[in-house]
């Protein structure tokens, strides 16, 4: 079955909306994932190709980090018109499963925060992960959510204390959305608060 780039690509867009306004709900892109896998040329998962084609036109700009990033930057300009620009320019970054270690602290680094008179025109990273599931490792607060939800998301590092400080003056930060390889998403808007359950601590560095 082919993508049909009108209605399966507003699904993914209500699906991300849903994700982002529902902190820590996690949402399934299997469906429309399945439609691109015999046809996806761009050199990056299926998962992450849906939401660049969702979110990438021709007044927007974009960073890919992977190893084969500047292949990858060709083919989604080629298929939305959007520009490729270094990482503290982009509205979007997309970090590929091959990305490397450090890339996902480096593009939160450079990423742009906004400013306090436009806020909205702050990036948002896109992250290819290991295994999201529901769990107990991190615990969600802020908006969107009654009390609070767990999630769990093999990716280690530093990422959550680079975000910390990047999105301490609200409301300027970054928005971050993950897919891992069974293309479940998972979105953490710069509101929400992200806190490490203790029995787990010591797996991350903080």
């Amino acid at each position: 079955m082919k993508l049909d780039i009108v209605h399966d690509l507003q699904a993914v867009y209500r699906k991300l909306v849903d994700s982002s306004s529902r902190p820590g709900l996690i949402s399934d892109l299997g469906k429309e994932a399945a439609m691109l896998d015999e046809e996806n040329a761009a050199g990056c998962s299926s998962s992450i190709l849906l939401l660049a084609l969702t979110l990438l036109d021709p007044e927007v700009t974009f960073k890919v980090y992977g190893s084969e990033a500047a292949a990858v930057e060709n083919e989604l300009n080629q298929l939305t018109f959007a520009k490729a620009v270094q990482a503290d320019q982009a509205d979007y970054l997309f970090l590929l499963k091959d990305a490397g270690a450090g890339s996902l602290e480096d593009a939160i680094e450079m990423a742009n925060p906004g400013t306090f008179i436009n806020p909205h025109k702050s990036a948002t990273i896109i992250a290819e992960t290991g295994m999201i599931t529901e769990g107990n490792k991190l615990l969600l607060s802020g908006p969107g959510i009654q009390t609070s939800t767990g999630i769990s998301i093999d990716l280690p590092g530093n990422w959550i204390e680079r975000r910390s400080e990047k999105n301490k003056e609200y409301p300027t930060g970054v928005d971050l959305v993950f897919v891992d390889r069974n293309h479940q998403l998972l979105s953490l808007p710069r509101t929400t608060q992200i806190t490490v359950c203790r029995e787990v601590e010591e797996q991350w560095v903080m």
